[in-house]
């Protein structure tokens, strides 16, 4: 057994002690966003749930600036949380401001805007499955110390171990999942009804619906269920 894989041990084991407590709202984890956040040097943490097309849906955050970079994510297609899981491999940047626009231009803008400084990426997969990633950032800059990384690489472990046991044994998606599907059910009708629309590919479509997104200033999924309600067109 490795470091990593003992102190994921040893986590899993401290949350499943405080689900017995009463001390969950959210289940294990919204317990294992807040016991990161208080393990490690950072600000806030959030868990998404992935799919082999990009983000699915925030499974838990610890406060608002962390659920605004998971949605800045999901409605822009573009950030570490995507990279993260593209590439199988820890995105960490310490300094937003400084370079990381030229990296991810509209995520970048947003999170500066949320007082987001600092953004760390932790990949959730199993095999060549992704499943998740687990984000942590700062509202100032700084790297993580090797200490730290091995930390918050044995958090990401138990959330892996902790999105596959939401489905283990169960005959129907587990409801955090379930909703987490739901969420980008609505984006997919959407992307189909504009690509009809504008007599387009889907790919192009989606581009669209982000961009509206982005120019209305409101949640992708907000925009994605005036289009399905047939509230908003797309016009050529």
């Amino acid at each position: 057994m490795t470091m990593v894989t003992a102190r994921s041990a040893q986590i899993l084991s401290g949350l499943t002690r405080a689900t017995f407590t009463g001390a969950q709202a959210g289940g294990l984890p919204s317990l294992l966003v807040e016991a990161c956040a208080a393990a490690l040097p950072v600000t806030g943490v959030g868990l998404v749930w992935m799919t082999n097309t990009g983000p699915g849906s925030m499974l838990a955050a610890t406060d608002g600036p962390a659920r605004v970079l998971e949605e800045l994510q999901f409605t822009l297609g573009e950030g570490p949380c995507v990279e993260s899981s593209t590439t199988g491999r820890p995105v960490l940047h310490p300094d937003l401001e400084r370079t990381g626009a030229a990296r991810w231009p509209g995520f970048t803008a947003g999170a500066l805007e949320a007082g987001v400084r600092a953004v760390f990426a932790f990949p959730l997969q199993v095999g060549g499955i992704r499943v998740g990633v687990l984000d942590l950032y700062r509202d100032q800059t700084g790297v993580l110390g090797d200490a730290e990384v091995t930390e918050a690489l044995a958090f990401a472990d138990a959330a892996t171990t902790i999105l596959l046991h939401l489905q283990a044994d169960a005959e129907e998606l587990h409801p955090l999942l379930a909703e987490a599907i739901g969420y980008r059910t609505v984006v997919h009708q959407a992307t189909g009804m504009i690509a009809a629309q504008l007599d387009a590919g889907l790919a192009e479509a989606l581009v669209m619906l982000r961009a509206r997104s982005y120019a209305l200033e409101r949640p992708v999924t907000d925009v994605a269920v005036d289009v399905v309600a047939r509230r908003l067109r797309f016009h050529q």
